[in-house]
């Protein structure tokens, strides 16, 4: 479609742009010249309108466009400079993950999966909000392949190398300035290997009827771009496309199904700010049921029909911990909760996906305990750094204790014992720092038990009362956010008024087996 003369002298010619902005490079380069703003108003998505409206929509659109480019707002002032986002957050463990130079606010995905391919196909849009002036920015995605980018409904150019998506927009984007940025992508996600996970394989697993969708900590880019790390939490809605006859679980409500000819379509929403890793699509042939806890939570259990006469009652188990953790670490922090059950022995681990645990061949009544323990600590209250991951997992397996108590099987002091009794001293497990364990022990036995072992201790010596205030005070002052390990330590100080500081340098990081106090 030409545009006609009357329309072309509409247009801000890019010298006339120049001039507007003296002396500034950087962004001229980056500045529309005339005929890709042509290009942009005759293009497939404009409305091909007729007469004096359609010259009024190009006017606008022209005008607007000439607006962005050099209106004062979109001008960096003073103190507010453009440059590159970095392409990780600074994490040791994984410097290449998560993105410097925005916060994303919302993920919005659109995934199509083919069992019988194993291919994934998808077109995800984020919302974010620029920390810095930014000429380009990256997101993290491996093994798939990004086919196009938009930047606020412009074209952008990309980049990408292993893991890392790097984008420039066409029009640089100011300091704290929302943006949206849309990448289409495919290929066939494979999971990931290493000693991290236990030895096992982790991420995006194929199963026999589908997908297990599991991620801590870095698969979450085996399936959509995104800033992959827990200090950068966002709301999602997740849409699934899969075969007719196939369950797709995700997190968060389940808004809506629908048929579209061979293709079921699931439409599920987080409402809640969650970190990458605890998003999961999983698909399959499942039996769900529904309902509320006792206490009015709703609920969503879907199991695999191969595991349907386990001995397990995951719904009652669910129902039951999520109720009694509600009154022991304060209100549930999400709109529902659940557990996806899958087939899938190779994964040697289950997973506190958020709102909907997910478990593989590790299934019975501590690991479900645990795993809802963490809808607390690690989902809603997530470490900032990947060092303090004890504080992830110590307090589920002290969760592990507590429920024991409960159920007046054991106290928390008898297991805190077995687990300090089992190790002698010379075993590695007394080795590490678990307040830093290093990447690959992260995740290791130590990180969880010697973590309960100074939760146990720390209830010894504050006494229950300022015990249990001071896990309701953690959770609901840093609900949604995300902590370091000096926090809880400051909090537990002053909520008991104790000096606590050899008690964790002992319990978290001493590099051997610590002696138990007097009368212990």
């Amino acid at each position: 479609m030409a545009l006609s003369p009357a329309i072309r002298r509409l247009l801000p010619s890019r010298d006339s742009l120049r001039r507007l902005l003296p002396g500034r490079d950087s962004l001229r380069r980056h500045l529309p010249g005339r005929d890709s703003l042509r290009r942009c108003l005759s293009g497939k998505g404009f409305i091909r309108r007729r007469g004096p409206v359609r010259l009024l929509a190009l006017a606008t659109a022209a005008a607007t466009a000439g607006a962005i480019a050099a209106g004062p707002s979109s001008v960096p002032r003073p103190g507010h400079p453009l440059g590159p986002g970095s392409a990780g957050i600074g994490d040791a463990y994984f410097p290449g993950l998560g993105n410097g130079g925005f916060d994303v606010r919302h993920y919005d995905l659109d995934v199509r999966y083919t069992p019988d391919s194993g291919r994934l196909d998808g077109r995800t849009t984020l919302t974010a909000r620029s920390t810095r002036g930014l000429t380009s920015f990256h997101l993290d995605l491996q093994q798939l392949r990004a086919a196009s980018v938009e930047v606020n409904g412009l074209p952008a150019a990309f980049t990408q190398e292993g893991a890392e998506l790097k984008i420039r927009p066409m029009l640089p984007i100011p300091k704290g300035r929302a943006f949206t940025t849309t990448v289409a992508y495919g290929g066939v996600p494979r999971p990931l290997t290493g000693p991290i996970v236990f030895g096992s394989k982790y991420g995006w697993m194929r199963t026999k009827d589908g997908v297990f969708v599991a991620c801590e900590p870095n698969a979450a880019s085996t399936w959509f771009p995104s800033s992959d790390h827990p200090s950068d939490k966002a709301t999602f809605d997740i849409r699934i496309r899969a075969p007719k006859g196939l369950t797709a679980v995700s997190n968060g409500r389940l808004l809506a199904t629908h048929d579209r000819g061979s293709t079921t379509v699931a439409h599920w929403r987080e409402t809640r700010p969650m970190a990458p890793y605890l998003a999961t699509a999983t698909i399959g042939k499942f039996d769900v049921k529904k309902g509320t806890t006792p206490g009015g939570i709703p609920i969503y259990v879907a199991t695999d029909p191969a595991l349907a006469g386990g001995q397990l009652d995951f719904y009652g188990l669910t129902a039951e911990a999520t109720d009694y953790w509600s009154r022991i670490f304060g209100p549930y922090p999400f709109e529902e909760t659940g557990a996806i059950v899958d087939d899938l022995p190779e994964a040697g681990f289950s997973l506190e996906t958020q709102t909907k645990p997910v478990y593989s061949a590790v299934r019975d009544e501590a690991t479900i305990v645990h795993e809802v323990a963490h809808q607390w600590f690690g989902n809603s209250v997530s470490v900032e750094r990947w060092k303090d991951v004890w504080l992830n997992e110590g307090f589920a397996t002290y969760a592990e204790w507590l429920w024991a108590e409960h159920k007046g099987r054991k106290s928390t002091h008898r297991s805190f014992l077995e687990a300090y009794n089992e190790r002698k001293p010379e075993d590695p497990f007394w080795k590490i720092d678990i307040a830093d364990p290093q990447r690959e022990t992260m995740l290791s036995r130590a990180v969880y038990f010697r973590g309960a072992m100074a939760l146990q201790m720390l209830r010894e010596r504050v006494g229950d009362k300022a015990f249990f205030m001071l896990l309701r005070k953690w959770t609901k002052l840093h609900r949604y956010g995300n902590v370091r390990t000096a926090q809880f330590i400051g909090l537990a100080e002053g909520v008991s008024g104790k000096d606590l500081g050899p008690l964790f340098d002992t319990w978290l990081s001493s590099r051997n087996r610590p002696t138990l106090p007097s009368g212990r």
